[in-house]
């Protein structure tokens, strides 16, 4: 995987970036300027980034993921990661018939969802899962594989399914992790 150097990634034009940032040469990334990117935060092959997008420290988004912040945006907290192929939506058409769909149609026929999505602390979303818009996926969760979730969850639960749903707590034993980590960040090569 290559990666963009420090100067192409300045001159992309982005709201912010932090230090340590790698971003894919694959990635497309679209109006830069309404994306923040933390610290440590890696971008990999084939994603897509665009509208309002903020990405906290250390957070990680694989191949081929989609974030589509649209107007509403997407926001990641520190420590969260998106397997392999997951997708996030901050707007959605309306799927029911009773008015027009696609982005080719004009505002006045469609009825479009906008509602911003939060992927807090420490979540991890597992490969192929897909995120609806107005969604909260709360501190702490992890969601498996190729799961739907259209409502917001609560903190440190283990979700599956479609539509997702609570299986297990998970362990908050990684919040120790945490303190020793930074507690040793200079010692660590953070990518």
């Amino acid at each position: 995987m290559a990666y963009l150097s420090q100067n192409e990634i300045n001159a992309m034009g982005f709201a912010s970036v932090g230090r340590n940032v790698k971003i894919s040469d694959k990635a497309a990334i679209y109006n830069p300027e309404t994306i923040k990117i933390g610290d440590n935060s890696r971008i990999d092959d084939f994603c897509i980034i665009s509208g309002l997008v903020e990405i906290g420290r250390y957070c990680h988004i694989t191949p081929m993921c989609l974030v589509a912040g649209g107007i509403p945006g997407v926001y990641l907290s520190d420590f969260s990661t998106l397997a392999y192929g997951v997708k996030v939506f901050a707007q959605s058409d309306d799927y029911t018939g009773e008015t027009m769909t696609n982005s080719l149609i004009p505002k006045k026929f469609k009825n479009e969802k906008f509602e911003p999505v939060y992927i807090c602390r420490h979540v991890i979303i597992g490969a192929g899962s897909v995120i609806f818009p107005g969604v909260v996926i709360a501190e702490g969760c992890a969601i498996g594989s190729m799961t739907l979730v259209n409502r917001s969850t609560e903190d440190w639960g283990i979700y599956t399914g479609i539509p997702a749903k609570r299986k297990s707590n998970r362990s908050k034993n990684l919040l120790n992790l945490e303190k020793i980590f930074f507690q040793s960040e200079d010692e660590n090569d953070p990518i």
